[in-house]
Formats: structure tokens, C-alpha cells, sequence
């Protein structure tokens, strides 16, 4: 296991698995949780361009199921769900770091009754190859053009992301206005993630909330399985296009001796921040959530995704 690897699931594994349940009385055990939260911010793809808008067949584009296409010289994994109609987006879900599209599948199901909806494995993640070296958001940004390109050639697209994939699609968007109509943030990287955490916790902090800042530090510079150097950003504008913004309401971070209250405070004013991304931007509380939010409540996640999709579609 490589060092970065072994980094970032020292932190992570346990973290996500422990997320699920919420309950966490322990402090390492609740440094942990904050961790799998922080540390989601580390990720993804390839550098070379792919294959433009429209270039992909309709039969392809409109398949179900899972599969592996070519990007960029690089095997994606994908998977769709439900009909792509003349007129209607197609959804495109963006994992967390650490997780894979699997983590989507109760989702997905659910979206597909109503619309089509794909998600894919970054590089790095799941069942994708893995990047050839450091990764940024140009190109992460760069493989999921390709994606788009293949699984929705002809149609808007709504970007939904959690997390890691919620900062990856509200960087994209603005800069892809011709193809991205409408965008939902669940529970997404703060976009000034990096100067929030060295803020909350100083240099000098000791215990778990030491070995989180270095953690986390390191997975900014890239040291993760999908090798994406994580740099702070202002919001860009994406214009007047839907935007549903969702924050957990469970206060988890807080638990965090010392620091806790500063990471959650901090995390919250990183979620209003997305708002300026668009003139047409909501910000909805999932009360009875922790970070993963289309788990802990679903219908709050099909409810948002499947407004802005309608919204889009007119």
C-alpha cells in the first residue's frame, strides 16, 4: 500500500464506517468522523482531452446499467439508470472521496423512475484505472467532459455532488454553462476548506486535532489514492442556472474537543458561500442528517435533485 493510500485510509476507513451510525462517543473515534469528512477532499482523473459533446452514439449514451468506457486512454466506470428523453437532463452523480458510485446505488434507483441518471468511479476510485500522476481541477475537469460527452452527448446535464464531488462540480459548472443547467451540493467541500481548517486548528494543537490537520494538510497537496491537489478558490459565477445547496443539520463536526465548534462554524459559512455560484441558489438544512445525506435522509436528496431536474427541463 502506497503511503498516500495508507494515509488517507488511516484517516478515512474507519471514519466512513463509523459516519453511518453517527454515534460516536469516543474523542479518536470522533476525530475520525471529522476526519472522513475533511479528508474528502481529495481526488481525481486524468490530464488529456476527450471526446467533445456529441460524439458519442445514442445507443450508447442511452444504455442501463454498469460498464467501463475510454477516457482519455483511461478506463471509467460507469453506470445509468432510468430513460433519456428528448428535453430532460441527464443527472450526473459525483461521489465523495474515499467512496465509489456504488455508495449511489439506492439513489440512483430511486432518480431513475423520473429521469436518467449515471454516476461513475473517478481515477483512483472504484472500478477506474488509476491517475498516471498529481491531478488538478482542470484535470479532473477535462475526464468529466469525456464523461459527459459519452453518457449524456445531446442533453443538459444537472450535476449532483456529495462532498469531494460537490467542490468538483461547482468548479466545473461555471465554466461549462453550455452543457451544465443546474447543480445540487450535498453537503459539498467548503470552497475555502484548506484556510477554514489551518484557522480552527493552529499549528500548534495537540492530540487528535493535530494528527487531523496534518492529515488533512497532506491530502490537499495530493497524498490520496486519486492524487488531486486541493487548492482554495473564490465562487465563480455559474449565472442564473438552479442551484440547490444542502447542509447537514447534525452537528457532528462540534464534537471535536476544542476545535469542534470552529470546524462546524466554519462548515456551515462554507456551504452559504456556495450560494453566490448562481442568482437561482437555495440552501436547504437536512435536519436529521450527518455528512451523507442522500443515506441518512434520501428523501430530502430525490426531492432536491429531482426539483432542480424539472426546473431545468422547463
Amino acid at each position: 500500500m502506497s503511503t498516500a493510500r495508507g494515509r488517507f485510509r488511516a484517516a478515512g476507513s474507519v471514519a466512513f464506517s463509523a459516519m453511518k451510525g453517527y454515534s460516536m462517543h469516543k474523542a479518536g473515534g470522533t476525530a475520525a468522523v471529522i476526519a472522513a469528512c475533511l479528508l474528502l477532499t481529495a481526488c481525481d482523473e486524468d490530464t488529456e482531452a476527450d471526446p467533445a459533446p456529441g460524439s458519442a452514439p445514442a445507443s450508447q449514451a442511452a444504455f442501463t446499467g454498469a460498464k467501463k468506457i475510454t477516457v482519455a486512454g483511461k478506463s471509467v466506470n460507469v453506470s445509468c439508470s432510468g430513460t433519456l428523453e428528448k428535453g430532460k437532463p441527464v443527472v450526473i452523480l459525483l461521489h465523495g472521496g474515499g467512496d465509489a458510485l456504488d455508495k449511489f446505488a439506492g439513489l440512483q434507483e430511486t432518480l431513475g423512475k423520473k429521469n436518467r441518471v449515471c454516476s461513475y468511479d473517478r481515477l483512483g476510485a472504484g472500478g477506474s484505472d488509476q491517475p498516471a500522476g498529481p491531478q488538478t481541477f482542470e484535470t479532473t475537469g477535462k475526464v468529466l467532459t469525456g464523461v459527459i460527452g459519452q453518457l449524456a452527448p445531446d442533453s443538459p446535464v444537472v450535476l449532483a455532488g456529495h462532498s469531494l464531488g460537490g467542490l468538483i462540480a461547482a468548479r466545473y459548472a461555471p465554466d461549462h454553462q453550455d452543457k451544465v443547467k443546474g447543480l445540487v451540493l450535498m453537503d459539498a467541500t467548503s470552497p475555502t476548506q484548506e484556510a477554514d481548517l489551518v484557522r480552527e486548528i493552529p499549528a500548534g494543537a495537540t492530540g487528535d486535532a493535530a494528527g487531523l490537520r496534518t492529515q488533512t494538510l497532506a491530502v490537499f497537496k495530493g497524498e490520496s489514492p486519486e492524487k488531486l491537489v486541493v487548492a482554495d478558490a473564490d465562487v465563480k459565477s455559474a449565472g442564473d442556472i438552479p442551484v440547490e445547496v444542502i447542509k447537514h443539520g447534525q452537528e457532528y463536526l462540534a464534537q471535536l474537543p476544542q476545535y469542534g465548534p470552529g470546524l462546524e462554524r466554519a462548515w456551515t459559512e462554507g456551504q452559504v458561500k456556495w450560494l453566490a455560484i448562481s442568482t437561482r441558489s437555495k440552501l436547504t438544512i437536512a435536519k436529521t442528517s450527518g455528512h451523507y445525506i442522500y443515506q441518512d435522509q434520501p428523501d430530502v436528496a430525490v426531492r432536491e435533485i429531482e426539483d432542480v431536474a424539472a426546473r431545468v427541463a422547463g
